[in-house]
This record gives C-alpha cells, sequence and structure tokens, in this order.
C-alpha cells in the first residue's frame, strides 16, 4: 500500500523546508506553501538557485507552526526574529521564471531583513495576496486551476521508492566510472509537498491522480528538474547529482524528470500515514 510519509510547506519561495504531520488542501496548494516571494531590483524571482543562502532563512505561519497567531515569522542564524504582516501595498508586476505575475511588497523592513539574512542588498519580499489570479497552463490544467509562487502547479509529489532506485543508479554509474560512491540524496532534494511510499518506482509517471484524506488531486504533468537539486541545503555546496544520474536515466525531451505536479480538485485535509490510491 501506498502511503504519505511526509510532508512540507515552504511559506517564502526557496527558504528551509518546513515539515508538517497535516495540511490543509486549498484550489492554489498546500495552505501557506509559497504565498512569498524574493524578488531582485528588476522584480525577477530570486531563488537558491543564484542566492543559496535562502536556504537558511526559515519562514513560519499558522499552517507550520500551530499556535502562531502572525501571519509570517521570519528567522536567519545571527538575526533576530521578524513578525511580517500581509500587506496592502499596491500591485507591483514581478516575473517569476516565464510567468508575468502581480503581488504586494512587503513592509520595507521586511525586504531589509531579507537582505541582511542573505547578503544580498537588492532584494524585496513580495506576497501573493490572490492566487486565482494566476492562470495555470491550459496544455496541463483546467478553467480556473491556479497557484501561488510556485514554480509551475500547485503541489509537488515525490516518491521515495523513486528516490531509492535514483541513489542506486547514482552508486552504480560512480562504481562504472571508477569513482567514490556518493552519499545518497534526501527526499528535501526535490522540495516536494507530498512525499509517498509503497509504490514501483517511477510508476508516479503513468499516474492520472491520487486520492490522499479528504482530497482528489489530478496530475498535470511530471517534473523536469533543474541545477536547484544539486545544492545541499546543509552546507550550500553542490556537486553534478542528480542531474548527472538524471541525465543518462530519466532524459526526455532534452529535460530530466523527477516527481510530478498535481491539482487539487478540491479542499480538506490531508495527513503523513494517510493511505494514496492512484488512479
Amino acid at each position: 500500500m501506498t502511503v504519505v510519509t511526509g510532508l512540507g510547506i515552504h511559506p517564502v519561495k526557496s527558504t528551509a523546508i518546513r515539515e508538517v504531520q497535516q495540511a490543509e488542501v486549498r484550489p492554489w496548494g498546500l495552505d501557506g506553501d509559497r504565498r512569498w516571494m524574493v524578488v531582485g531590483a528588476d522584480n525577477t524571482l530570486v531563488s537558491a538557485r543564484e542566492l543559496r543562502t535562502l536556504f537558511t532563512v526559515v519562514a513560519d505561519t499558522a499552517s507550520t507552526c500551530p499556535g502562531l497567531d502572525v501571519p509570517l515569522r521570519l528567522t536567519a542564524p545571527g538575526l533576530d526574529p521578524l513578525v511580517v504582516f500581509e500587506p496592502d501595498s499596491d500591485l507591483v508586476d514581478v516575473r517569476l521564471h516565464s510567468n508575468d505575475l502581480q503581488g504586494r511588497p512587503a513592509d520595507p523592513a521586511a525586504s531589509a531583513w531579507m537582505r541582511t539574512a542573505t547578503g544580498r542588498d537588492d532584494l524585496t519580499l513580495i506576497w501573493c495576496d490572490d492566487p486565482s489570479r494566476r492562470i495555470l497552463s491550459p496544455a496541463h490544467s483546467r478553467p480556473g486551476d491556479h497557484t501561488g509562487f510556485a514554480d509551475g502547479y500547485p503541489v509537488t509529489l515525490a516518491s521515495l521508492d523513486s528516490l531509492a532506485q535514483l541513489n542506486d543508479w547514482m552508486i552504480s554509474d560512480a562504481l562504472e566510472r571508477g569513482e567514490e560512491p556518493p552519499v545518497p540524496l534526501p527526499v528535501q532534494r526535490f522540495r516536494p509537498n507530498v512525499t509517498v511510499q509503497g509504490n514501483a518506482a517511477f510508476s508516479e509517471d503513468d499516474w492520472d491522480g491520487v486520492r490522499i484524506g479528504e482530497v482528489t488531486f489530478l496530475k498535470a504533468k511530471r517534473v523536469d528538474r533543474c541545477v536547484m537539486t544539486t545544492i545541499s541545503a546543509e552546507d550550500l555546496t553542490s556537486t553534478k547529482e542528480p542531474i548527472r544520474t538524471l541525465a543518462r536515466h530519466r532524459l526526455a525531451d532534452q529535460l530530466t524528470w523527477f516527481a510530478i505536479h498535481l491539482i487539487p480538485t478540491g479542499t480538506g485535509e490531508i495527513r503523513v500515514g494517510d493511505a494514496v490510491e492512484a488512479f
């Protein structure tokens, strides 16, 4: 039987993963997930791809820290925690990869804190006040589907069984090259919202959707992976893995693939331990 083994929320895009035991599913994704992001001077997303110190910032909401009675709390090494309120500032145009979106800049003190925490002096913290403004690709979604500041779709699901196969490939490929076998990668490298176990490796590629707890999700597409998966959130170093191994074993259309994107068809609660019914 396939079950949920982990749930992850990322209140500010590219900051530390907040692991939770249960989550409320909204039309735009898990409650509290990726409703904030930081942009540079040109109002384009700044992620951990280019600013690894974002991984050292911990963002919490009531969804990640039960009992927290503020919209957002930021912490980072060497800094006092900062409470951030949802802004009522004017909307500004922002760009997230190829998506032209809108959001509201946070109080300048919040952006100043983020600049100090990351060491980059042009950052602005942006809040997605209305996820319904963002329309998803019609090739992989239904009319009305939407999300906040996620890369492409509301929810990402990864399989520990697929990860085990990937780690086995990494080891066997390294031995074939006469190299020291790498340390197995944790699933957090792929920043999933939902982690599952109990399915055949990569069988999720062929799913049309899943039912978890009270909620049904439709699969939008597989996830093509980028160099962000090569960065360790623990020490901010990077290697060629897992992209090198994915390029050998999981290459299609000149892209490397791991995990799937999901779109909720309703709302409700999901929990670690819930059965996962694929269809």
